[in-house]
């Protein structure tokens, strides 16, 4: 189990992960494991040590990632379906880029034990499939507490009350949904529901992917769905929100030693040993993302005394709350997931300024949704050239199953 990281290699878990146990459990074959990006620190696919993971679609060009194998994988026909890891958009960022369809479920719902964390309140486990059906029929077979990971008590990080995220809108019962329906409950016939073009989401778009995106919302608006554009000013600064809470990140997965302190859940002590021994003996093979993550983390501890994470964290009320208004009026809010197309990969030559800043290049519009916990749901709604354009669906908190719905039907309509 390396994680993308010459760190970890040889490591051995002596335990499966709880996702990986309820795959086997409901009939799943596992036929092997993906890489990803060097411990899943880059929204691109060039950091793994074992060397980049090319785009299907276009072998000069980045995959996305982290979780880049993946939905290499699931895009090329080697496998129906993948299991990623999201935490500024590694599931979605790749299934964008690669033509697959991807989900982040909403935060808490897939137990994470048994996955390394990057940062315990961004971290996500989530599906990868090439249709919206196998999407849900995964999530049918992962979802639901396993009473390890504290993540699904703290479902509603951004503070909301918990027993009313739970209820939802209209006394909609989730926690039921959350024990598994996904794939027997899924339908297209969502006519009567209300989506919302975010703007701001479309800042700096290609204009092949705004058109296309655009089509898609057209095709349901003409299916009798209600399309209206609205204005997030937040979304615009959760980026900016994203970047000091992976200050947690160097405190949980460097000094932490991929545990971390102060939460309530299990703890792999195999992997904290392995960590810190592969921090001693191999520091000097981390790439550059993780390098730059160590220093800025150290620095912005030692100068700052985190003082700007605690901000962060905090803002994340204030974004949340945003997306939470306008998930009153609409069942789902709509944007790019990407707003271009995949980026070539870079040279041997390039700078570490322009290596590091390349691999977080995309997530402009998915971390903002590891930072309020919505379940966000992409797929592909055409191409640019050779390249897929994808489409982001984010849903009200623990509503995965309106996502995956409204995901249907897009995907139907589209197909006609």
């Amino acid at each position: 189990m390396m994680n993308g990281s010459k760190i970890l290699e040889g490591y051995v878990p002596e335990y499966d992960a709880t996702v990986v146990t309820r795959i086997l459990d409901a009939g799943g074959r596992i036929i092997g494991k993906s890489v990803c990006e060097d411990l899943c620190l880059s929204g691109s696919s060039f950091t793994c040590h074992k060397g980049p993971v090319h785009n299907p679609h276009d072998p000069t060009r980045s995959a996305g990632g982290s979780s880049g194998g993946s939905a290499a994988l699931v895009a090329a026909g080697e496998v129906d379906m993948a299991i990623g890891g999201d935490q500024g958009g590694s599931i979605r960022l790749p299934a964008c880029w690669c033509g697959v369809v991807g989900l982040k479920p909403t935060y808490g719902l897939v137990p994470y034990t048994g996955a390394i964390p990057i940062e315990i309140s961004l971290d996500h486990l989530g599906p990868l499939a090439r249709n919206v059906a196998d999407c849900a029929r995964l999530l049918q077979a992962i979802a639901g507490p396993d009473g390890l990971d504290s993540r699904h008590m703290l479902a509603c990080p951004a503070g909301a009350c918990f027993d009313e995220a739970i209820a939802g809108p209209g006394g909609f019962d989730r926690r039921q949904n959350q024990r598994g329906a996904y794939f027997d409950q899924l339908t297209a016939d969502v006519h009567t529901k209300k989506v919302a073009i975010v703007m701001e989401g479309f800042a700096n778009a290609e204009s092949d992917v705004m058109q296309k995106v655009k089509d898609a919302t057209a095709a349901l608006a003409k299916s009798g769905i209600t399309v209206d554009e609205v204005s997030i000013p937040e979304h615009a600064d959760g980026v900016h929100i994203f970047q000091p809470v992976i200050e947690g990140a160097y405190e949980t997965m460097i000094r932490g030693n991929g545990n971390g302190f102060g939460w309530n859940g299990f703890y792999s002590s195999s992997l904290q040993e392995a960590l810190a021994r592969g921090y001693k003996t191999h520091s000097q093979d981390m790439s550059a993302t993780n390098k730059y993550m160590s220093v800025l983390g150290e620095y912005m501890r030692t100068h700052y005394n985190h003082i700007y994470y605690a901000k962060a964290q905090n803002l994340r009320r204030v974004l949340s709350a945003a997306y939470d208004e306008k998930l009153k009026h609409y069942d789902a809010l709509i944007m790019p997931t990407i707003p271009f197309v995949a980026h070539k990969l870079p040279a041997e030559n390039i700078s570490f300024k322009d290596y590091v800043e390349l691999a977080f290049s995309n997530i402009q519009n998915t971390c903002c949704f590891n930072l309020t916990g919505h379940p966000a749901l992409t797929l592909p709604v055409g191409k640019s050239g050779t390249l897929p354009v994808g489409m982001m669906i984010v849903g009200r908190h623990f509503d995965d199953q309106g996502v995956l719905n409204i995901g249907l039907a897009v995907e139907k309509l589209l197909s006609k």
